[in-house]
């Protein structure tokens, strides 16, 4: 697949997953929240690493340079 995520937007997921990382050690989520909120946060890292966006292919979108 051709990757259609830039640098910028892979470091800003990236962060955010460890936001949500840190609120969970932290206690300041916990329960179903923090389930819904891991499982987003291991997809933002996931689509980092492998630099391709499912959501940004039907909407034609990247921020990749070209």
């Amino acid at each position: 697949m051709k990757k259609n995520m830039g640098t910028i937007d892979r470091v800003v997921r990236i962060f955010a997953a460890i936001a949500v990382v840190v609120l969970f050690l932290t206690q300041a989520i916990s329960g179903p929240l923090a389930i819904i909120l891991g499982v987003i946060a291991a997809v933002l890292v996931l689509t980092s690493f492998v630099g391709v966006c499912p959501a940004y292919i039907p909407l034609k979108l990247s921020t990749a340079k070209k």
